[in-house]
């Protein structure tokens, strides 16, 4: 699995090269200074253990506010997995755990 920590200047590209090789792509907004937003990361990186083919873009939307607004984020941590571009499959807010984001992720492919 794939894991990058974008700004405003290489969002877009990163997002463009994980779609054209077909990956799932996880995007995790957070905060540094939020200590759900840890645990979250703790349970993607989890993640990397159990599933193939995605990959996990983290946005820290205190340096990257344009990114946050234009998925509409106000609370940390956020969570929106893409199956491809323009299909998001699924969008939350809070922790949530490792088993149950390969749920989310196996049951729509």
């Amino acid at each position: 699995m794939a894991q990058f920590e974008v700004d405003e200047e290489n969002y877009q590209n990163i997002m463009d090269e994980e779609f054209s090789k077909g990956k799932v792509v996880i995007l995790n907004f957070s905060s540094e200074f939020c200590q759900l937003c840890s645990a979250l990361e703790m349970e993607l990186y989890q993640l990397d253990d159990m599933i193939e083919n995605v990959s996990i873009i983290t946005i820290d939307c205190v340096n990257a506010q344009e990114i946050a607004e234009i998925y509409d984020i106000y609370q940390f941590p956020t969570m929106i997995i893409y199956r491809k571009k323009n299909d998001i499959i699924h969008e939350s807010e809070g922790v949530i755990l490792a088993e149950d984001i390969q749920k989310i992720i196996e049951s729509k492919l």
